[in-house]
């Protein structure tokens, strides 16, 4: 494809008086920086200052109890509150575990609900094993065995084709 050179020559020329800045030009619009998690760590910060907590020092970890039986395990977390009142803030990164995870050192902190899930666990897992151990102990003398492979595959195919009859299809009409 030919290019014209004058109408090049041209455009180069408009090209050239345009200008990126100064006066007359649009202003460029600026992206706002996004605050991220201390905007909100500032928020909850009034927040808390409104509701006259402190903060509450020496707490390594936090364990919330769910009824399904898990826990929600906090830690190294930010602990705020009143103790007149009973309120108290827990923030931080919480993790949804199992009950069995936490098991060795959270046994202290149980109280008779979650001991009750622990044993209805405990008995359960009991039982698993006990069904696992019984059903590999019945079929465990056949598993090891190769079964017999007839020499020939057409032939075999054949006899247990011999004994059905074609199914018939149905035709539309």
């Amino acid at each position: 494809m030919p290019i014209d050179q004058a109408k090049l020559a041209k455009l180069q020329a408009l090209s050239a008086g345009n200008r990126t800045g100064g006066k007359g030009t649009p202003r460029r619009k600026v992206a706002a920086a996004k605050k991220g998690a201390a905007g909100e760590d500032k928020k909850l910060q009034a927040a808390l200052k409104k509701l006259n907590v402190q903060p509450v020092s020496g707490i390594e970890e936090v364990n919330m109890f769910k009824e399904d039986g898990n826990v929600l395990h906090f830690k190294q977390p930010k602990v705020h509150g009143v103790g007149a009142s009973n309120t108290y803030a827990v923030y931080g990164n919480g993790a949804d575990k199992e009950l069995t995870d936490l098991v060795p050192g959270i046994l202290s902190q149980l109280g008779p609900d979650s001991l009750a899930s622990l044993r209805k666990l405990a008995e359960s897992y009991q039982a698993m094993n006990a069904a696992q151990m019984a059903q590999n102990a019945g079929s465990g003398a056949g598993d090891d065995e190769v079964p017999d492979v007839p020499t020939n595959f057409d032939e075999a195919g054949e006899e247990a084709t011999e004994g059905k009859a074609e199914p018939e299809v149905e035709k539309l009409d």
